[in-house]
């Protein structure tokens, strides 16, 4: 299996070396050269297996026999090890033919624990191979910085530096961070919005020269093509759950980098019959303003209760452009500087081939704050924030009532008390036994102004 720029100017990469790589050398992602596809007679007969079992039969063919199927099945077995719940990825019911996948098992309570507890075995098992040590270097808009940390803080050969952007994540997804002291666990709130923290890396995954001789940056981002191979097992585990592969599945997925949703997409492109893709997204709606208006500019960024999804620049949107392209390089390259500018446009046969699969929807701030009430009045069952948008945006845009709509459940609601507790009377949602005592612990991190030279000197000087 080898691995190719969305750009087309950077080198071909095996699996190993696109998972050390994260950001391609000419500034693109790297994606498979093939996609694995499967029969529906394949994917029927996986039916009674079990989360880590599944996730061996998707991610395997990706590793095309670079890590033994032995090791990997152990990296599988050792990365959702620490989920709270045997089934790993349940799902509740919340209406008529109406589910919630809840991805928020793990022990971060975030979607990210099942991609980045993966990615962390991954990566420790890879660079003790190489006898490597490498910098781990990340942007989080909440989530993804602490369970990066959670998959890398035992890792010996990994030095981690997460980014989050001061005063703009909830107070429990700053601590989930700021509370881990290992020694190779480096949290810096830099002042800014989540777009500036994504910029930083992606500067520093250009240039690296910054960095001591003999290490190189890792991502940890969803540009880590692990990653998002990671995700799509879920949406084949859910959908087998449903009937699938002999009926379809739709799914509404609250997304802000489009790292989630295009795992649905390769999930699709690999034989899962997924009939609708829905976009659900926040007041910063640059992907809904691209499907349904082709209106893909950037603007202000806007603060609100879904922070996860305060993001204006979607990295992983690249991917599928990628593919609405043909594959075309250049033609990607050329879209990627228009957009710089403020702006892209896509033709019409790109939108038309992205219509197809995608349907999008926005709500805002008041809109959500309904919904968690209305779902909580009617079935006792509450929602976080980014989850309440992903449900409202199934009722809105599901093509077909008798098609089975999985709304993916980003994390659990006690990371956003404050949006819960404006919803309604319901009282502080609690969080699991093993983080009761989170509030008082102690926090360590280091606040820094939106200067790159000052943060890569601060990544340089502890490496």
């Amino acid at each position: 299996m080898k691995f190719i720029s969305t750009r087309g100017e950077a080198p071909v990469l095996n699996f190993e070396e696109a998972v050390l790589a994260g950001l391609a050398s000419d500034g693109g992602l790297y994606v498979p050269e093939t996609l694995p596809k499967f029969s529906a007679d394949e994917i029927a007969s996986w039916a009674g297996l079990s989360y880590q079992e599944l996730a061996f039969k998707i991610i395997s063919p990706f590793v095309d026999g670079e890590i033994a199927d032995d090791d990997l099945q152990a990296i599988i077995d050792k990365a959702y090890s620490s989920f709270r719940h045997n089934a790993i990825a349940p799902m509740v019911q919340t209406g008529h033919n109406e589910w919630v996948l809840e991805l928020f098992q793990g022990p971060t309570l975030a979607f990210k624990d099942f991609a980045l507890q993966f990615l962390g075995h991954l990566l420790d098992f890879i660079l003790t191979k190489r006898q490597q040590k490498v910098a781990v270097m990340g942007a989080t808009s909440g989530d993804t910085g602490s369970a990066a940390i959670e998959g890398c803080r035992r890792c010996e050969n990994i030095d981690i530096f997460i980014l989050h952007p001061h005063n703009r994540v909830s107070e429990v997804q700053r601590r989930q961070m700021t509370t881990v002291l290992a020694d190779n666990v480096f949290n810096i709130a830099l002042a800014g919005n989540f777009d500036d923290c994504q910029n930083m890396v992606k500067a520093s995954f250009r240039d690296q020269s910054f960095l001591p001789e003999g290490r190189q940056l890792v991502a940890v981002n969803s540009i880590n093509w692990a990653r998002i191979m990671a995700q799509i097992v879920y949406y084949f585990y859910s959908a087998l759950a449903l009937g699938g592969p002999a009926r379809k599945v739709s799914y509404s997925v609250p997304t802000g980098n489009f790292g989630d949703i295009y795992a649905g997409y390769l999930a699709s492109q690999m034989g899962l019959p997924i009939e609708q893709l829905i976009i659900a997204t926040n007041q910063n709606d640059i992907l809904h303003r691209c499907i349904s208006d082709n209106d893909h500019s950037k603007r202000e960024l806007s603060q609100s209760l879904a922070p996860s999804m305060d993001i204006m620049v979607s990295s992983n949107f690249e991917r599928l452009l990628f593919d609405l392209y043909g594959r075309d390089g250049a033609e990607i390259q050329r879209l990627m500087s228009e957009f710089e500018s403020g702006s892209m446009v896509l033709s019409d046969a790109a939108l038309k081939s992205a219509r197809a699969l995608f349907s999008s929807h926005r709500l805002d701030d008041d809109g959500m704050l309904r919904v968690i009430a209305s779902v909580y009045e009617s079935t006792g069952y509450m929602l976080d924030p980014h989850t309440a948008i992903g449900v409202a945006a199934a009722r809105e845009k599901r093509n077909n009532t008798d098609t089975p709509v999985v709304c993916l459940a980003t994390a659990h609601p006690a990371k956003f008390p404050e949006a819960v507790m404006k919803a309604g009377d319901f009282g502080e949602p609690a969080l699991p036994h093993h983080m009761k005592d989170l509030f008082v612990r102690e926090e360590r991190f280091v606040e820094l102004e939106n200067d790159q030279s000052l943060v890569q000197d601060f990544i340089n000087k502890r490496l």
